[in-house]
């Protein structure tokens, strides 16, 4: 008999952890495979160094924007249930339907390549690894990952914070190499404005590209919004947590980046296959492995708390009925989403079979800043038409303004300049999934069609319905 009992994921985060979920996503393997792509687009240093400054700002707004809007709609699930609340179900259901299928799972590619191509790159010193053997490290990070995650939420967190303070070690590392490197006068590429911004690369469609790499490093600020119901207070920690989050990543980025400037030329960063290893063996010598060790754990770290979050949104739109039930359960004695979490780590791996690290990051980021635009317009519509809803904090309108501005400029700018077949295919892929919201979650047909597959994977993975946190 299928099991009706309601049960609650725990509130096991506090401030400490919030800011290591959001700041422990943001520092991943973006600041360690970005920096040269980003110098690709714009051509010059100085060009680059503006990206990642703007980059921080751009995120600073709209962060703040979403931790008044998580604290108007109380819930799990990020721009899924803000989206719900404010435009309705149908879009919803497009959002949730292309982030379980499109931008969850190449996410977790993105960070799982980044985390295997550091892993072994000691092992293939002055040459590219082979791709297998990069996808099959890949593979296994994710699994053990979601097997972390599946477990236990309190050891997933516990874990997270162990790997910020790894990764926050080493990239403390390279900042301290580039003031080294600064203090003997090697910064002729930074401190002449002249060489700085030579061959500067500046059209929407090049700006609008290096904003993507760049904006991917920071992605992780929206992580925390995703589990508000598991967050203590999170009308005081939310906002708390992005306040320290947020610039802290934002400084230690740019000075990462200065010390890469200053180690390497940036023909030197755009033809390395591995910056932070290059860096490494250029400013460490003979220890410039740990380059590749700090890279590793620095990415899987992302992954984990990247996992985490986003089995969340898997799960709350499964309770929201726009998923199957069984999406919608939770472990009955580790109180963990295992349902959500197994099916993000199979659609996963599949992506991975033909994951290209710079396209993920590319689609990823288009994808996921048109709905970041849709939910800052309903923050505003909210703002502006019912004032009266009651909210822990009101931030002036201007933030959320200048949000939507860079999402509209991100959204467009690589079509409007220079067009790619491969938007379109992943425009059609959003709309698609219109066709099975009419059927299927709008006029409910066959609504039994799954009952016995659901009871079957109830019983066998021991999970039970749940309630809301509020």
């Amino acid at each position: 008999m299928k099991n009706t009992e309601k049960l609650n994921l725990r509130r096991e985060l506090g401030l400490a952890s919030a800011v290591s979920l959001a700041a422990g996503v943001m520092i991943g393997s973006g600041i360690f495979m970005s920096p040269q792509f980003v110098l690709v687009y714009v051509g010059s240093s100085g060009a680059s160094l503006i990206i990642w400054a703007v980059c921080g700002v751009v995120c600073m707004c709209t962060a703040f924007s979403y931790a008044e809007i998580g604290t108007i709609i109380r819930e799990s699930g990020g721009n899924y249930i803000y989206i719900l609340r404010i435009y309705g179900p149908c879009l919803a259901f497009v959002l949730s339907f292309t982030t379980m299928f499109l931008m969850k799972p190449l996410s977790i590619i993105a960070g799982s390549l980044s985390f295997a191509k550091y892993a072994v790159a000691p092992f293939y010193p002055g040459c590219t690894p082979p791709i297998l053997v990069v996808k099959c490290i890949a593979a296994a990070c994710v699994l053990v990952i979601s097997t972390i995650n599946v477990l236990n939420v309190r050891f997933a967190m516990a874990s997270q914070v162990v790997f910020m303070v790894a990764k926050l070690v080493g990239l403390m590392i390279i900042v301290i190499g580039g003031i080294i490197t600064v203090a003997q006068g090697n910064c002729e590429s930074l401190c002449n404005s002249k060489s700085a911004f030579a061959d500067a690369k500046l059209s929407i469609s090049t700006v609008g590209m290096a904003l993507y790499q760049c904006l991917w490093s920071y992605a992780g600020w929206s992580n925390i919004n995703n589990v508000i119901e598991e967050v203590k207070r999170p009308e005081v920690n939310l906002p708390r947590a992005l306040m320290i989050a947020i610039p802290m990543v934002t400084i230690l980025y740019l000075l990462v980046n200065v010390s890469y400037l200053v180690a390497m030329s940036p023909a030197e960063m755009i033809s390395s296959s591995a910056v932070a290893v290059t860096w490494g063996n250029k400013v460490l010598g003979g220890w410039g492995w740990v380059m590749s060790i700090a890279a590793a754990l620095s990415s899987f770290g992302s992954l984990n708390g990247s996992f985490f979050s986003g089995g969340r949104v898997c799960y709350v739109a499964a309770r929201e009925g726009h998923m199957p039930d069984i999406l919608a359960m939770a472990h009955m004695h580790r109180l963990t989403p295992s349902p959500a979490l197994i099916f993000n780590t199979v659609i996963a791996l599949i992506v991975l079979i033909p994951g290209d690290f710079q396209a993920i990051v590319n689609f990823l980021s288009f994808t996921a800043w048109f709905f970041y635009g849709v939910t800052l317009s309903g923050l505003l519509y909210l703002k502006i038409k019912k004032p009266e809803l009651p909210r822990a904090i009101s931030v002036p309108i201007i933030l959320p303004i200048v949000a939507l501005l860079a999402a509209v400029f991100l959204v467009l700018a690589p079509i409007i300049d220079d067009p790619q077949i491969e938007y379109l295919y992943a425009v059609i892929f959003i709309l698609s999934s219109i066709v099975i919201y009419i059927p299927f979650i709008h006029f409910k047909l066959f609504p039994g069609m799954l009952n016995k597959l659901t009871v079957f994977l109830q019983l066998f993975l021991e999970v039970a319905p749940t309630a809301k946190n509020l």
